[in-house]
């Protein structure tokens, strides 16, 4: 089978809506380090290499959206999709506690070379995706509950954002006055990274966004991913029409 360093879903639906999923998988292309990074399956199978549930639930908000799903096919410990080209944490050697033996000795033609394969393809084909006008960019990922060594978070989903918060702040509040659940802003992580994927395909075009991180342990199943998609459907248009976008 022949690789592909992206997947679109439903390419040809016409909302404006524009669902993506950086790290959408744990797959290591077979022409990187022979498909295997040395790591042990129960370390490809946490968070440190894919965020676990977000593609599904990219996936059906999608279909439920009527909205393209684009979804990077390669695990960040590839190289990260979510980061700019210089960023020191592109290409990661040491992850929440494990070495990542296949880039220990990754040299800088090392990672061009995974840029050209993964990396500026996908962001190539988002770039396409997120070009027409009035589109309104939602980044799906999914954080865990607990870093080795550090106290568990509270959260059940966060909203990172930069300073252009029209879609955001309306989505916090929708996702605020949902009393079951403990809402992160600019948590679990901060909103603001230059050259991440929506500092490059949002902030340079001043287009609408907001990055939604799911406790990992909510949409671990079908059921779960399912449950999380219909709740976010609502209050995503919601906010939008609270915006005045």
């Amino acid at each position: 089978m022949t690789y592909t360093p992206f997947f679109i879903h439903g390419e040809d639906r016409r909302s404006r809506w524009l669902i993506t999923c950086d790290h959408a998988t744990n797959t290591v292309p077979p022409d990187i380090c022979g498909g295997d990074l040395g790591l042990a399956r129960e370390d490809m199978e946490r968070h440190i290499a894919y965020d676990v549930g977000a593609y599904e639930v990219s996936r059906l908000l999608g279909e439920m959206l009527e909205a393209p799903v684009i979804a990077a096919n390669f695990s960040r410990l590839v190289i990260d999709p979510n980061r700019g080209e210089d960023d020191p944490t592109l290409l990661m050697k040491l992850y929440d506690g494990s070495i990542i033996p296949g880039n220990r000795h990754a040299d800088a033609a090392e990672r061009e070379r995974r840029l050209n394969m993964c990396y500026r393809p996908y962001h190539n084909a988002l770039a396409q995706l997120a070009s027409p006008p009035g589109v309104v960019l939602v980044s799906m990922h999914s954080f865990t509950r607990q870093l080795r060594g550090r106290e568990p978070r509270p959260w059940h989903v966060g909203v990172l954002h930069t300073a252009d918060r029209r879609f955001s702040d309306p989505l916090i509040a929708r996702l605020q006055a949902e009393r079951d659940l403990c809402v992160g802003v600019n948590q679990p992580y901060t909103g603001v990274l230059p050259g991440d994927a929506i500092d490059t395909h949002c902030t340079a075009f001043g287009r609408p966004n907001a990055l939604i991180e799911l406790r990992n342990d909510l949409i671990g199943d079908h059921a779960g991913q399912h449950a999380w998609a219909e709740r976010l459907v609502p209050i995503l248009q919601g906010a939008l029409v609270d915006s005045g976008l």
